[in-house]
């Protein structure tokens, strides 16, 4: 993976700091990433999420708000309108470089801001959070005993994370103005709340109640054991791996480098294969509806990013010797309950030059040892298992190619 810094114009007209972490291969989508309050682009969080996520196949743009880290500004002068503001800016940006944001995800106080900022960003597809409040102005907790002097006073300097900030009055007044409740019920984006239900800077309540009022589809996954900033790498590696499984269920495939092909003169109970030399080795794999990748693994060059071809024959010798059984039990009205069956690919080893496909099958449920047995019979009659062993003639054709 490779990381660049892009500097970009905030709403205020200061120039911020971002980086852009992109992964090896053709990417999955983009994000923005929103740091919490006070953080910046360099937080454990930031970065630990950032590089999970590009580490799964996603390019992830993080800058530091106004005011902080490497961007200019004053963060007396910025409020929570402000930030929103600013990733709209940022995002408007990663457009203009061909990355439009497909997939915001945001931290803490940065959560509350992307679920506001999501509605001004047409290209966003989902949104994530991570220790989110359910209202802007939770944060004010943080320094709760010097709000009195803030409000009376206009501003007061307080101690956040051992370092002092100055507070001004238009900023928690712009707090108190948001209402994040009505925000998240007119989201119309698929929603994934992530929260530690020991949560003490931001408490699990939170993350209830945006649950509540969020609409469908809306998920909620528990970061069991995990602090609010995700100290333990083992916490921000689990965040990741579940914010990009759930997002790629939405982001689609737009951003990879395969091109894509129109399908329309493809016969049914055929399958497509596509790759592109500037995509690397990762094939894209066609089955009616149905998308994946093909790969090689990483030790031949390969990104890891999907099953390699021999994979993919066992798991076609996996899934229909399990469909068989189910079948037949069925047929039989036995009472098989499950089934469970592992395939590998090797070479014999007597020397014979002949591949060889090694299954083993777990069948549960009362079965009697007659049923088992018959079963296990069965198994070897799935018309996968019958191709394998009989062989299978190839015929090839060239349908030519488009710059021919």
């Amino acid at each position: 993976m490779s990381s660049e810094q892009i500097d970009f114009i905030g709403a205020t007209g200061h120039t911020l700091s971002g980086r852009l972490d992109l992964p090896d291969g053709p990417a999955h989508g983009y994000a923005l990433f929103a740091h919490c309050f006070t953080c910046t682009k360099n937080s454990l969080a930031a970065v630990r999420i950032a590089k999970a996520l590009t580490a799964r196949g996603f390019g992830v743009f993080r800058f530091d708000f106004t005011g902080l880290g490497d961007s200019g500004g004053d963060f007396s002068d910025a409020t929570f309108s402000g930030d929103v503001f600013d990733l709209v800016a940022a995002a408007e940006h990663m457009s203009r470089l061909g990355h439009a944001p497909k997939l915001l995800v945001g931290h803490s106080l940065g959560g509350a801001a992307v679920l506001a900022a999501a509605a001004d960003i047409p290209s966003v597809a989902a949104v994530a959070v991570i220790g989110a409040p359910f209202e802007a102005d939770h944060v004010t907790a943080l320094f709760e005993g010097d709000l009195g002097a803030i409000l009376s006073c206009g501003e007061a300097t307080v101690n956040l994370g051992g370092r002092p900030f100055t507070i001004r009055r238009s900023f928690v007044e712009d707090l108190r103005s948001h209402d994040l409740g009505s925000k998240i019920s007119e989201l119309r984006r698929p929603l994934l709340i992530l929260h530690a239900p020991r949560d003490q800077t931001v408490g699990i309540e939170n993350a209830a109640s945006i649950f509540q009022a969020a609409r469908h589809p809306k998920s909620f996954v528990s970061l069991d054991g995990a602090d609010h900033l995700l100290t333990d790498a083992k916490d921000a590696d689990y965040a990741a791996d579940v914010i990009a499984a759930w997002a790629r269920r939405y982001l689609g495939d737009e951003e990879t480098t395969v091109e894509q092909s129109g399908n329309d003169d493809v016969p049914a109970g055929y399958v497509v294969v596509e790759g592109a030399k500037d995509a690397g080795f990762p094939v894209r794999i066609t089955a009616g509806h149905t998308h994946f990748y093909s790969d090689e693994p990483v030790a031949n060059g390969g990104l890891g990013s999907g099953p390699t071809p021999h994979e993919l024959v066992s798991a076609g010798l996996g899934a229909c010797t399990a469909l068989t059984l189910r079948l037949y039990a069925e047929r039989k009205q036995w009472p098989l309950e499950g089934v469970r069956v592992v395939v590998g690919h090797t070479k014999r080893q007597d020397g014979t030059p002949t591949d060889l496909f090694v299954r083993d099958i777990r069948l549960d449920g009362p079965l009697d040892a007659t049923q088992r047995d018959r079963l296990l019979e069965i198994a070897g009659r799935c018309p996968v298992h019958r191709l394998l062993e009989a062989g299978a003639a190839v015929q090839t054709h060239s349908s030519g190619g488009k710059n021919e």
